[in-house]
């Protein structure tokens, strides 16, 4: 048995092996809640009335997906210049650190001024953040898996220190957690006495941005050039490495949106438990939207939509909430294997 590339897939060779590897995913969750002892229909009907059944229920999906969405994009970007940042969870510390260092009243500026700026700041931490791993792969062709995800370590380490030292609360009786940003640092809400801010629109502006980029730029024409196939854009005169650099810029500076967009829309403060593994879980929304950015929103609803209602049912059928992970692991599993049969076909010899 060998692979055996397929120069120009038909549409129904590219929708195909993704749509079968969701159905395959509810299959697998299907069976577990089975064993769980759980009506399967139930269970499903119960995740998506918990996350879209109640306004209440939709604005916290569209809460818990804005910052999917940031690292779900900076996921695409990077990957679809096969360049593998693992990273997005150390950056999104990075943007939600600057966030607090200067929204908590050290720039006495108006709001109008004030957030964009924070904002702003945010994404050239990340960038930078992301830089040190793209100059050590094109200068000296260190593995940039490695390095972005012990920057992920590292970064943690680091913030805990600040928590416990330079940015504690004083007034937070001795929690380890940083000063609450002033409200002219704050994302307002889109819906008056209800959660949902305007990080989530930010995160669709990105989305469209980064779309327009990949599609109609001269960036996003290299970027993919370099993906999939470095050495014939070398060739053409493409600058591979500046590709990269470029490359990792953008994808840090999103990233850093959504510890910006957590603290400054959500949270109101910086904590080590800030994020629940909105780097990682970005990965798997980039895989399921198949690198695509528009792509990215839905894959991050879905997603958002998983763990929110996935909580709601745990509570009335008793079926643990370690469902959802497994489903989102099962799904990227499966959407990789997808991706690599709408690229090669399996044959004999």
């Amino acid at each position: 048995m060998r692979l055996e590339p397929i120069t120009n897939p038909t549409l129904s060779r590219k929708l195909a092996p993704p749509t079968i590897a969701l159905v395959m995913t509810f299959v697998i969750a299907a069976f577990l809640a089975m064993i769980a002892g759980a009506n399967p229909f139930s269970v499903f009907g119960l995740i998506v009335k918990g996350a879209f059944g109640s306004k209440f229920a939709l604005l916290e999906t569209l809460n818990r997906a804005t910052p999917l969405i940031f690292t779900g994009l900076a996921v695409a970007v990077a990957f679809r210049a096969k360049f593998w940042n693992i990273g997005a969870e150390a950056q999104l510390y990075a943007g939600a650190l600057i966030t607090v260092l200067l929204g908590t009243g050290l720039l006495p500026w108006p709001s109008g001024v004030l957030v964009p700026a924070i904002a702003l700041v945010a994404i050239v931490s990340g960038a930078i953040l992301l830089l040190l791993p793209a100059l050590l792969k094109t200068r000296f062709g260190v593995d940039e898996v490695v390095t972005t995800l012990l920057f992920n370590f590292i970064f943690l380490l680091f913030i805990s220190m600040l928590l416990e030292g330079p940015i504690k609360d004083p007034m937070g009786m001795g929690w380890p957690k940083s000063a609450r940003v002033i409200p002219e640092a704050r994302l307002p809400r889109i819906v008056d006495g209800l959660r949902l801010h305007w990080g989530f629109a930010l995160a669709l502006i990105s989305a469209f941005c980064i779309w327009i980029i990949q599609t109609r730029s001269t960036l996003g024409y290299e970027m993919r050039a370099v993906g999939l196939n470095k050495e014939a854009a070398a060739f053409a005169g493409i600058p591979v490495n500046l590709v990269l650099l470029k490359t990792a810029l953008l994808s840090g500076g999103l990233a850093a949106l959504a510890g910006f967009s957590e603290v400054a829309g959500l949270k109101g403060s910086l904590t080590l438990d800030l994020s629940p593994g909105f780097g990682y879980t970005g990965i798997i929304v980039a895989m399921l939207a198949l690198l695509n950015p528009l792509g990215v929103v839905v894959a991050a609803l879905f997603v958002a939509g998983i763990f929110v209602g996935a909580d709601s049912m745990s509570r009335a059928v008793g079926v643990p909430t370690y469902l959802a992970d497994i489903m989102l692991a099962s799904a990227l599993l499966l959407m990789v294997l997808a991706i690599m049969l709408t690229r090669f076909r399996v044959v004999r010899g």
